[in-house]
């Protein structure tokens, strides 16, 4: 596999950063490529470059008064693979009202077509910028009333792990941000680049598989036991038929039952969440660029081509090949 160069990333730096989402961004992605290759005894091949960028290259203090050192001035970052926007520590309206000048800059790069993604509370720069307008997006409960009052034009999935519309992702609070930082190291890398840095920085899965980085988009936080069970057995066996009648089998209750207790659970039926991991793996097979049109229906389950296209087109607005095209991102 040829070398390429690394892909460019920049982590926003601003007063009132929260520091530790800030310092482990870098830290994730800068040693992509190097740490599980330093224990397996192999070549070293960062696959990022990272920078933290502020106004005018001003050091930052955050909200736990450290003081980081930024590496370069937004002004002059004329193109990015990926922006990274950190949790806001201190008042949000007062970091956003002190940080005003730092929104041109945002919508600038997006227009790059470059990756967008946020933290948390980092998900209102966006949205003070005019970037979620009409998408869907997340942030940490905690948040979610304030968010929906000032941005009504926003649509706030607050129980999603993950959201992404396009080119913007966003994550909620917590440990959310792991479950991001591995989606978008696979879509670069791929999924085994992105298995070693969750094994080498001993991240675990939120569902037990590496595919749930994958579905993140996909779950929300529920109760419901017999649910998890069934979400995790649809995740390893997507390309398989699925019909609910076994599906309910499987864990002992009438499909009727199974319906009533997913909508419950995820306010989806048990055959909307079947399509939709199908179209999540889609999307990461046509991100990765390691597949044809042709096969892709089949590789995630689907024997009629015509049917799988409509369903794909339906939940993105894009044909497959119009997907690949906008957003393969993986060079090999």
């Amino acid at each position: 596999m040829p070398n390429r160069e690394p892909f460019k990333v920049i982590i926003l730096g601003f007063d009132g950063v929260l520091s530790s989402v800030l310092t482990g961004a870098l830290d994730l992605f800068s040693f992509t490529g190097v740490s599980w290759q330093r224990f397996s005894n192999m070549d070293v091949e960062p696959k990022f470059k990272v920078q933290i960028a502020s106004l005018g290259g001003k050091d930052i203090r955050c909200s736990n008064r450290l003081m980081l050192q930024a590496h370069c001035d937004i002004s002059d970052v004329t193109d990015c693979d990926l922006l990274l926007i950190p949790t806001i520590g201190d008042s949000i309206d007062k970091v956003l009202m002190q940080n005003r000048d730092l929104l041109p800059h945002l919508t600038r790069l997006a227009s790059t077509q470059a990756d967008i993604a946020s933290n948390c509370s980092g998900a209102f720069f966006l949205a003070q910028a005019g970037l979620l307008d009409g998408k869907t997006a997340t942030t940490h409960w905690g948040y979610a009333d304030k968010f929906k009052s000032d941005y009504p034009l926003v649509d706030l999935q607050e129980n999603q792990f993950v959201t992404q519309s396009g080119n913007i992702f966003c994550a909620a609070g917590g440990s959310a941000f792991y479950d991001l930082a591995l989606l978008l190291i696979e879509r670069y890398c791929g999924r085994e680049m992105s298995t070693q840095v969750a094994k080498t920085q001993i991240i675990d899965s939120k569902r037990g598989s590496q595919n749930s980085y994958t579905n993140v988009t996909l779950h929300k936080p529920h109760s419901d036991s017999l649910v998890k069970v069934v979400q995790e057995f649809i995740e390893h066996n997507f390309e398989q038929a699925l019909p609910i009648s076994e599906l309910a089998a499987m864990v002992n209750i009438t499909p009727r039952t199974l319906n009533r207790r997913f909508q419950t659970s995820i306010d989806m039926r048990p055959i909307e969440y079947i399509q939709a991991v199908r179209i999540e793996q889609a999307k990461r097979l046509l991100e990765s660029g390691a597949v044809t049109i042709k096969s892709l229906a089949f590789q995630v389950g689907y024997n009629d081509i015509s049917s799988f296209t409509r369903l794909f087109k339906r939940a993105t607005e894009l044909t497959p090949k119009e997907y690949q095209d906008k957003f393969s991102r993986l060079v090999v």
